[in-house]
């Protein structure tokens, strides 16, 4: 999406379909926008709500849904503390109630075009939102481009879309699941269970056939600090990392 395009994305109206509790914090909302888009995985979009006072508060949130699998829009929230938008969709949001949504938006944090060469993902709680749109559009365009996602999270119930990403490994050879669960002994040995650090993100690297020539790294500020240090001490090259950093 170049700025010219993100500038010319306007508010409309978008209807819940649908709700899904994924994981005892994040909840996926599908909606139904008034003016179907394409997105490009990685992109986002703002969400406006508004009080019968004319009070709003918007949040931007990024888009799950590969932009051909579905005719609907994939949002997965999270709830957060004390955090009003997601405490509305959590608690009030119901399926047929009304949103403004604004997008796509976004021109840096994007699937490669075309996708040729390997892919590290890296992502922690609901910074997988993104990776995961990218994961489905290679899906959809049976793209065979070696990817591996590392994917840190605290137990395995809080493994987002954890069914879908198990099934992609199983089924697809040219796909890399690794788990960092931090407050939980992993049930696979090809999982860590500990924090993401340089020594893993080089283990998980080296089950790609080559080093990878894009990385995209989402999550907390202090997690994308943290993975974005570990990958260049693991070798890899600062210009190939591209990071999205989830805010409060």
């Amino acid at each position: 999406m170049t700025e010219t395009g993100a500038q010319l994305a306007t508010w409309q109206p978008c209807v819940i379909a649908d709700i899904v509790q994924q994981t005892p914090a994040i909840k996926s909302f599908f909606f139904w926008p008034e003016r179907p888009f394409v997105h490009i995985p990685g992109q986002h979009v703002d969400v406006r709500l508004t009080a019968p006072d004319g009070y709003t508060a918007m949040r931007s949130y990024s888009i799950a849904s590969s932009a051909i699998s579905s005719p609907t829009l994939e949002l997965a929230i999270e709830r957060l503390p004390d955090g009003e938008v997601s405490s509305f969709f959590h608690d009030i949001a119901a399926v047929g109630d009304e949103i403004e949504i604004r997008g796509p938006l976004g021109g840096h944090f994007l699937w490669p075009q075309p996708a040729m060469d390997p892919v590290l993902l890296i992502g922690a709680g609901s910074g997988l939102v993104p990776l995961m749109a990218m994961i489905r559009q290679r899906r959809a365009w049976a793209q065979d481009v070696p990817t591996a996602l590392l994917l840190s999270a605290r137990t395995a119930e809080d493994v987002l879309f954890s069914e879908e990403l198990h099934a992609a490994e199983t089924t697809d050879p040219t796909f890399v699941l690794a788990l960092a669960i931090t407050r939980d002994t992993p049930a696979r040995a090809s999982d860590f269970g500990r924090r993401i650090d340089s020594a893993m993100i080089a283990d998980v690297v080296a089950r790609l056939p080559q080093k990878p020539e894009h990385v995209f790294v989402c999550g907390s500020n202090g997690f994308v600090n943290i993975a974005v240090d570990g990958a260049l001490l693991a070798g890899l090259d600062p210009s190939i990392i591209k990071t999205e950093r989830y805010g409060g």
